[in-house]
């Protein structure tokens, strides 16, 4: 597997990562794939694909904020064939390292829960939020235990975000210490 920038003349993977998107993601880009992909090749934007026997195995994105010590991972999809072999922790390690180059310091994202996947869902945020995120339970495969795994913490939630009962779970992971000179 080789990891490597998506650039605007890879045509083929861009086709190929509109679609995985589209399907990964049918509520944010069924409509509107070629438009996010775009995005996603923007100048100051990290984006890196997976590509896997010639084919695109995965893709990650990373979006700089506050100034460019605090980036958003996203968007991060693996096809469904490629799941399961490590491509998507692959992925995030080096995101990581092309961050943690550029001046980075924290690297954060949302997952939503629309599907009532974990115990957050169908239930009101507004009260005893921090119990119920310590207590936080996988009901269906949702993907912040994959995160977690991978060292990033949930650091907050905004309820009903997706509709009510429907969150965003905030986590985030910092990538560089105090004591490293910031670019």
């Amino acid at each position: 597997m080789i990891i490597e920038y998506l650039n605007e003349e890879d045509e083929v993977h861009r086709k190929v990562l509109e679609i995985l998107l589209a399907s990964a993601f049918p509520q944010a880009y069924s409509e509107d794939a070629e438009e996010e992909v775009k995005r996603c090749l923007e100048k100051d934007r990290v984006s890196l694909k997976a590509v896997y026997n010639g084919e695109l195995a995965g893709f990650i994105g990373a979006i700089p904020q506050y100034g460019h010590t605090g980036w958003k991972l996203h968007p991060l999809v693996v096809d469904e064939k490629y799941r399961g072999l490590g491509i998507g922790e692959k992925l995030v390690k080096e995101l990581e390292k092309e961050i943690f180059i550029r001046g980075g310091i924290t690297i954060y994202l949302g997952t939503d829960d629309e599907k009532s996947q974990t115990s957050l869902s169908d239930t009101d945020l507004f009260e005893e939020t921090f119990r119920k995120i310590e207590e936080i339970q996988n009901f269906n495969r949702h993907p912040y235990e994959f995160y977690e795994k991978i060292g990033y913490k949930i650091v907050g939630v905004i309820p009903d975000a997706n509709g009510f009962g429907k969150p965003d779970i905030f986590m985030a992971k910092r990538i560089r210490d105090n004591t490293e000179k910031q670019k």
